[in-house]
């Protein structure tokens, strides 16, 4: 038990652990732990979507891809110019002596090999997750992430990822909740 308890104040590493790349772009932060919650919720959608994959699998697997992080840190597009980080290392070290290691191992290494459907459908989930962000920055008037969403896009591998991406740019990121063709902006909840 001591090992799964030390695993999981490792896991808790990630909520404190930055997403890099948004200092480039000039607004905008996140930690990893708050990037992989919505990986793994795009990860779900797109395997009940797809229908062809596991959805379990591709799940759990969008909720370990970036695990390694809490050791390595994230390493932005610029940083992976010039530092190479070893997070197969990373990942082999933090799963040893779980009892549930070899199964988070495999979901990791089958991420990064990219062989499988369920690892490329993580993979699309991961990059419509900084899509979904781009879009969310644009929408409040940066204009630098009109710049990089045609890169995140191109990066989509699946026709399920490709079609859930024109809607998102296609979207207001407001209009799940502001329903401007309605009275209640106007009185409220009173009659």
């Amino acid at each position: 038990m001591d090992r799964i308890a030390d695993y999981l104040f490792e896991v808790g590493m990630l909520k404190r652990t930055p997403r890099t790349g948004w200092q480039f772009l000039g607004s905008g932060q996140e930690s990893v732990a708050e990037h992989t919650y919505r990986t793994a919720m795009i990860a779900h959608a797109l395997a009940r979507l797809a229908g062809d994959v596991d959805v379990d699998r591709a799940v759990r697997m969008a909720l370990f891809h970036d695990l390694p992080e809490a050791r390595t840190g994230d390493q932005n597009y610029m940083n992976q110019k010039y530092v190479r980080v070893d997070e197969d290392r990373a990942a082999d070290d933090l799963v040893r002596g779980l009892p549930f290691g070899d199964e988070m191992g495999g979901l990791i290494a089958e991420f990064r090999a990219q062989q499988t459907p369920e690892a490329v459908l993580v993979r699309d989930a991961d990059n419509l997750e900084m899509l979904l962000q781009l879009k969310e920055h644009l929408d409040v008037g940066n204009r630098n992430a009109e710049e990089w969403i045609p890169f995140a896009v191109r990066r989509l591998r699946t026709d399920v990822a490709r079609d859930l991406a024109r809607r998102i740019l296609e979207r207001d990121s407001s209009a799940w909740w502001f329903d401007k063709g309605s009275d209640w902006w106007v009185r409220g909840g009173k009659v």
